[in-house]
């Protein structure tokens, strides 16, 4: 069975390009188990007709607020599902919803929402980029708005940016989550380390490595979105804030050390999913290394294991680290479970185009148990709840 059976789905439809995914949406929803009934405004039926989205859903398609076939819809839809996804989401949806607008039966649905509500937005580059755009997605999401996307590609206008629709497995992995438990992680305080460390060697180079830090994003977001007071420590990435979060920004691993030493002991929950430097340069030059002919040796020394120095000061405080290899990965990942004295540790393989900054990851999950369990490929924000699901699995076992 799908990770959606059994869940009624409200679709609601906005007048964007993006509008001819729909369909395959839908098709995907209901091929996790999902029942899916659409709501369109008038716009969006200018893309894809109500007609074929009744023919694939299976269900009466709602266009219209006043109908005198139906009474009360813009209550009984949403009360009757489980989940509220609008899909896509356009500017002007958007700016309506933020504002509390409501002049047709899809604006007056989310006003009337009291169930999770999940929006993927989908518009031009330079909309999405607009200052008050950001500004009422802001203010969505401080109303417990869930988003999903945009994603960078080519867009409608010819532009290449960020504003398309998220992919259809984002926006599913998506709705599972709002699905989840709001409170499966209540009382619980998780720390999270994200990102690379930079390591100077004079004053405008450093040692750094691929890590983008999506992975402990998601995790961060996840675990606030399941009720964790959640404190992340990040190393330079170009990722959004994640909302509900505590962010503590670093440079050096240096930086890092001091940052855990400080926040660790009142955590319960450590994860340390950053990318932190082995090695550094021995000494950082004061100022900017000339440009030299016959070339340039660095010493350079070994970072400290942050990780291996951390010990629980409490019994049920838990530990979780990161493998990232690039060979023997179970053995390997082994070791550093037993050495670092794990509770559980994610081991994924990494290269040119394996891990490190891309959309999706393939972990398997070590715990202290003996338990190996291979994920498989996933989006990480759908590797994130799986992890956090073992993470939970194991506090009920200690």
């Amino acid at each position: 069975m799908g990770e959606l059976h059994g869940k009624r789905i409200l679709l609601g439809v906005t007048g964007s390009i993006a509008a001819y995914k729909c369909p395959e949406l839908v098709r995907r929803l209901q091929d996790r188990g999902a029942t899916v009934t659409v709501v369109m405004t008038e716009a969006a039926a200018r893309f894809v007709t109500p007609l074929t989205l009744q023919t694939i859903s299976r269900r009466p398609v709602y266009t219209q607020l006043f109908d005198p076939r139906e009474e009360i819809l813009h209550l009984t839809l949403v009360e009757e599902a489980d989940l509220f996804l609008i899909a896509p989401a356009t500017a002007n949806f958007i700016g309506k919803a933020a504002s509390g607008l409501a002049d047709d039966l899809l604006s007056t649905l989310f006003l009337a929402a009291r169930g999770p509500v999940l929006l993927a937005p989908a518009m031009d580059a330079v909309m999405w980029d607009h200052p008050v755009t950001r500004g009422q997605l802001r203010q969505l999401r401080e109303a417990g708005i869930d988003i999903v996307g945009p994603e960078a590609g080519p867009l409608a206008s010819g532009l290449v940016g960020m504003g398309r629709l998220a992919d259809p497995e984002a926006m599913i992995a998506a709705a599972a989550e709002c699905l989840v438990s709001r409170t499966a992680l209540a009382g619980e305080r998780v720390l999270v380390t994200a990102g690379p460390t930079r390591e100077p060697l004079d004053p405008v180079r450093f040692l750094s490595n691929r890590s983008s830090g999506k992975m402990g994003y998601a995790i961060a977001r996840t675990a606030a979105r399941r009720g964790a007071h959640v404190t992340l420590i990040s190393g330079p990435t170009a990722l959004p804030l994640p909302f509900g979060v505590e962010v503590v920004t670093i440079e050096t691993a240096a930086d890092m050390a001091a940052a855990l030493d400080k926040r660790f002991p009142d955590s319960t929950i450590l994860i340390m999913a950053a990318a932190v430097a082995d090695y550094r340069p021995k000494a950082a030059e004061t100022r900017k290394i000339a440009r030299r002919s016959e070339g340039l040796r660095v010493e350079l020394e070994a970072v400290p294991d942050l990780l291996a120095q951390l010990r629980p000061d409490r019994p049920r405080q838990l530990m979780v680290g990161f493998a990232a290899e690039t060979e023997e990965l179970v053995p390997r990942a082994t070791r550093k479970l037993r050495s670092k004295q794990l509770d559980l540790i994610a081991a994924n393989l990494v290269g040119p185009s394996l891990g490190f900054d891309m959309e999706e990851i393939a972990l398997t999950l070590l715990d202290r148990t003996g338990g190996v369990r291979e994920l498989g490929l996933l989006p990480k924000t759908v590797a994130a709840g799986r992890l956090l699901d073992a993470v939970v699995a194991l506090r009920q076992k200690a």
